[in-house]
């Protein structure tokens, strides 16, 4: 026999008595202020909900193996595709909150002294879980200030132990470094078009000859940059090995192997661009809203959006990579033993 329980009941399950309860505006009830304390609850648990998803794949990319054949990698890719939906739902938010005019926002503004949108820890969090370091940020100085309108120390802490976890970005290089596309002993039967430059690398070797090739005279400078990227330095972040793993799924893509890493690489593109257009839309509402006045908390407002709207981008390497492609027509035929590493085989 189980125990008796009373049944369960909407508002119980929700808490609609908290959160219909936690809306206290500063200003007379004749002010725009109701709506932009929801607008920004409802950002705040939309944040909740990214974080969780973000934590779910980081856990995925974590371990030894993500094996692509398995459901690891596609619930990744799902996780990471519901955060691309809510960022969309985000950005809408925007155009409800500017239904708010100037003068209307001015009725409340000063009330809201020295608290900010910059402090939303979980804003913070989101971006140092995908990759944005302290040091990365525009205006650094910003986030280390405890003052008012600055973090609260405890807010500052948190954030300071998010970045000395792995980030997402970290835990993709490490995954595109161990990817097995490159084991020589595949490469053996690969007939190169053109005479070798580095011994070890037959398909390298080709691929700068196509790539050059496809270069107009005004982008000859291309080819040292190439070099620099797959040969010696890597581009920001990413290793060589991790750019030339990355490069290699954007080629060939169309192999049943890769469809979902390339899934996976492209939308992490797709939040990158999402949150620049969060920032984006907050700059020209600030402007629109304040002008050139500095923000309630005590940036520059308007500026210090634009700055970091420039500045914080995370995955900015992968949108570069399509520096790098060639035309599908012209890709190197892969050897048979490289085409079956990359298929599946039942």
């Amino acid at each position: 026999m189980t125990e008796e329980t009373n049944p369960l009941y909407y508002a119980d399950y929700l808490e609609l008595d908290k959160i219909l309860g936690s809306q206290h505006p500063k200003s007379s009830g004749k002010t725009d202020e109701m709506l932009f304390i929801i607008i920004h609850q409802a950002y705040e648990l939309w944040f909740k909900q990214i974080i969780h998803e973000l934590d779910v794949v980081r856990g995925i990319f974590s371990t030894d193996n993500v094996n692509d054949n398995a459901g690891e990698m596609s619930i990744a890719v799902h996780k990471l595709k519901r955060v691309v939906k809510i960022l969309e739902v985000l950005n809408r938010q925007v155009d409800i909150l500017e239904t708010m005019t100037p003068m209307d926002f001015l009725e409340f503004r000063d009330l809201l002294l020295p608290s900010s949108g910059f402090q939303s820890l979980q804003f913070r969090i989101i971006e140092a879980k995908l990759g944005l370091k302290m040091d990365q940020r525009y205006k650094a100085s910003y986030y280390k200030n405890t003052r008012p309108g600055g973090f609260n120390q405890q807010d500052y802490g948190t954030i300071n132990q998010v970045e000395k976890e792995a980030t997402l970005k970290e835990l993709v290089i490490r995954w595109a470094e161990r990817t097995p596309f490159f084991d020589e002993s595949l490469w053996e039967k690969y007939p190169s078009q053109y005479p070798l430059e580095h011994e070890t690398a037959k398909f390298w070797s080709d691929y700068k000859q196509i790539y050059q090739s496809s270069l107009s005279n005004a982008e000859q400078g291309r080819s040292d940059e190439l070099e620099r990227v797959f040969y010696k330095e890597g581009l920001g972040e990413f290793s060589v090995h991790a750019m030339r793993a990355v490069l290699f799924i954007m080629l060939y893509r169309n192999l049943p192997i890769f469809q979902l890493p390339f899934d996976l690489l492209t939308t992490l593109i797709d939040v990158d661009e999402l949150l620049s257009q969060w920032r984006y839309k907050h700059m020209l509402m600030a402007r629109r809203m304040i002008g050139m006045r500095i923000g309630t908390g005590g940036t520059s407002g308007a500026g210090y959006l634009e700055g970091a709207l420039r500045q914080h981008y995370i995955f900015k390497e992968l949108t570069e990579i399509t520096t790098f492609l060639v035309e599908r027509s012209k890709l190197p035929d892969l050897p048979g033993a490289v085409k079956k590493r990359m298929s599946f085989n039942v």
